[in-house]
């Protein structure tokens, strides 16, 4: 095994990072609010029946949730098209609910994050309403020309030009994603005021942060200018990849919009001394995230697990180079699912969802789960007429459809798996194995993947080494991935086989404690000393410097 340089941080006597903030200690937990827990029979999920499952988090031990969109809407994209921003929308409750699930969670100590949707609003906001009138014109952004011929070649994320011809206003609009989500024109002063009050409005109810969305795209070339073809890209792929979005997405300007929400949440806790976290939904190269850290986003979020190969050699590359990009006193932050990616268990296969959940929760930084990931739930096929994503209805056929993944939560083996009773009709399918696959069932299983996750998350808050500790890789073979974790005198290792054929592999756990494995089942030596490991397994040891 080859050792790597030494990438361990400062840290202070007793392992604790200068500066460290809540954020920077949690474990935050993705909840899809319209697949979580439907609490009133209408098979969508809801504020309420969120608030009914905290107590579920709080076991399991996390310490922040993170609320895809729950605003008033028409749901063209599912609460991404927002018409009113300082509302909740019905099928999701109201704002008393909203209050209800903010002094639970206070309660249990979890906090709420927000997702905030700067880029866009919905075609039924009443403010494009003034805008098509003339009286806000310059609130969206707005093209003059000829019907017959769009203004240039950007193209939506959707499919299809991004460009909408509006009788009304005898205009073009810009929109990055459905003709339903005009794009705002952060450029007007008068739009950053009224999204200003935005973050303040839900600051106020509650917020301990936001998850900003499609941050790269707030900022379009002033010019106009037609983006460039991609030369990498072939028929048959993604066909917003056809350009490279270099005019419509990632401007220079973008850095000062992060400014600008940075102070805004800044300025809230100065009034009230609650410390908010800003994540930027931001799909980037790892050289053009860093850039974000130096405008005052928290956490640029970190994709780039996603779609690294599952092999020793690129995750401690991808790890490494992370590492070493970061800007002096920058946070790192790892994501392996959310929303619009295949679940990990599809992704991955079954074999290495144990060392995925083990890798996530032992790196340095803040980790996000996704909702079910911890019992392993997979893709659902869905059936082409119980289609809901409006991408897999304008781009269908190539595999972009995010239905899949947002099925509902698994919960027990009861009809539709505890998520709404058995007379409703839940607005998505559920899995065929959801009678076997569910927490109720993992929760009692002392060797279920849920089990390893609790222990994890338990063993992360424990140790300081795992929570705020420094990185240093010490092996990546052709099975093995060996890192340390560090903090004053403790050293937590951590060793994955992410090998796919089965073979064990040996290596040198240098005589500390096993404090963790993937398959408990299997024996381990409590003192470390040659330990093997099959694929898909891993193990957490912990010794102490002597003196």
């Amino acid at each position: 095994m080859s050792a790597q340089p030494d990438r361990r941080l400062p840290v202070l006597s007793g392992g604790v990072v200068t500066g460290s903030a809540w954020w920077q200690r949690a474990t935050i937990y993705q909840v899809y609010p319209r697949s979580f827990q439907d609490s009133d029979g209408d098979g969508v999920g809801d504020l309420e029946g969120i608030r009914r499952r905290l107590a579920y988090l709080a076991w399991l031990g996390v310490d922040a949730i993170w609320l895809s969109p729950f605003y008033r809407s028409p749901m063209a994209d599912f609460g991404y098209d927002v018409a009113d921003f300082c509302d909740v929308d019905p099928q999701f409750g109201t704002l008393e609910d909203w209050d209800r699930l903010v002094a639970e969670a206070r309660r249990l100590g979890i906090k709420l994050i927000l997702d905030y949707v700067p880029n866009h609003t919905s075609i039924e906001h009443p403010w494009f309403s003034a805008s098509r009138d003339g009286t806000r014109r310059d609130w969206y952004l707005w093209h003059d020309g000829s019907p017959e011929q769009a203004p240039n070649n950007w193209v939506s994320v959707f499919g299809g030009s991004a460009w909408s011809w509006d009788e009304r206003a005898r205009a073009w609009y810009y929109h990055a994603y459905l003709p339903e989500q005009p794009d705002l024109n952060w450029r007007n002063a008068g739009v950053r005021a009224a999204m200003r009050d935005v973050m303040e409005f839900w600051c106020h109810r509650g917020a301990d942060g936001f998850r900003i969305d499609a941050l790269r795209q707030t900022i379009k070339d002033r010019l106009w200018r037609d983006n460039l073809p991609n030369p990498d890209w072939w028929e048959g792929e993604d066909p917003y990849d056809a350009l490279i979005p270099v005019f419509t997405t990632d401007r220079p300007e973008v850095q000062d919009v992060a400014r600008w929400l940075r102070a805004t949440v800044d300025s809230a806790a100065q009034k009230d001394g609650r410390e908010r976290v800003l994540i930027g939904e931001l799909h980037l190269p790892i050289e053009r995230l860093m850039a974000y850290y130096d405008s005052g986003v928290h956490l640029p979020a970190n994709f780039h697990l996603l779609k690294t190969p599952w092999e020793p050699a690129a995750v401690a590359a991808l790890v490494e180079s992370y590492e070493a990009a970061l800007p002096t006193n920058a946070w790192p932050n790892w994501v392996l699912g959310n929303h619009d990616r295949s679940r990990l268990a599809t992704r991955l296969g079954q074999r290495h969802v144990r060392t995925a959940a083990m890798l996530l929760l032992t790196l340095r930084g803040t980790p996000t789960l996704y909702y079910g990931d911890e019992i392993g739930m997979q893709d659902v096929e869905i059936g082409a007429e119980l289609v809901q994503d409006p991408w897999e209805r304008r781009v269908p056929g190539k595999g972009l459809g995010r239905d899949p993944v947002r099925t509902p939560m698994q919960w027990d083996e009861t009809p539709h798996g505890g998520f709404c009773v058995a007379q409703a009709q839940p607005w998505l399918p559920l899995a065929r194995d959801a009678d076997s696959v569910n927490v109720a069932s993992q929760r009692v299983d002392s060797s279920s993947l849920l089990t390893l996750y609790r222990r994890l998350l338990a063993l992360r808050r424990s140790e300081p080494a795992l929570s705020i500790g420094g990185y240093r890789t010490v092996a990546a073979t052709d099975d093995l991935f060996v890192y340390e974790r560090a903090a004053g005198s403790v050293r937590i290792l951590v060793a994955l086989n992410l090998g796919s054929h089965g073979e064990e592999t040996e290596f040198d756990a240098g005589g500390g404690t096993v404090v963790l494995q993937t398959h408990p089942e299997r024996a381990a030596p409590r003192r470390a000393g040659a330990i093997r490991l099959a694929a898909g397994e891993g193990v957490i040891v912990r010794s102490q410097a002597p003196g």
